[in-house]
């Protein structure tokens, strides 16, 4: 597939993107590097090749999963309310927004 310059005009005029004859012809020669880039690549044989989550094989190292410095009722609340400017009862105060 390949752009003529009053397509790529066309589409600038639909995007309201005022171009002119220098830049037109310049984004028809890259939009059409594109296409040209997107069949060489829809035309490679991927059959049997699995999908792949990143381009390199690797893995995380994990470590266990270890619950530290719980209060007694279990949570984190005092650690996290400690840095807090103010709190009431458990619950973290906010200024007053809206009157």
């Amino acid at each position: 597939m390949s752009l003529s310059l009053s397509e790529v005009q066309r589409i600038a005029h639909l995007a309201r993107i005022e171009v002119s004859e220098a830049e037109a012809e310049t984004s028809r020669n890259h939009l059409n590097g594109i296409f040209s880039l997107i069949e060489a690549m829809q035309a490679v044989d991927t059959l049997g090749v699995e999908p792949m989550a990143h381009a390199q094989d690797l893995s995380q190292r994990l470590r266990e999963d270890q619950v530290t410095h719980l209060d007694e009722d279990g949570s984190r609340r005092a650690a996290f309310q400690a840095v807090a400017p103010e709190t009431e009862a458990g619950l973290y105060l906010v200024p007053k927004v809206i009157e």
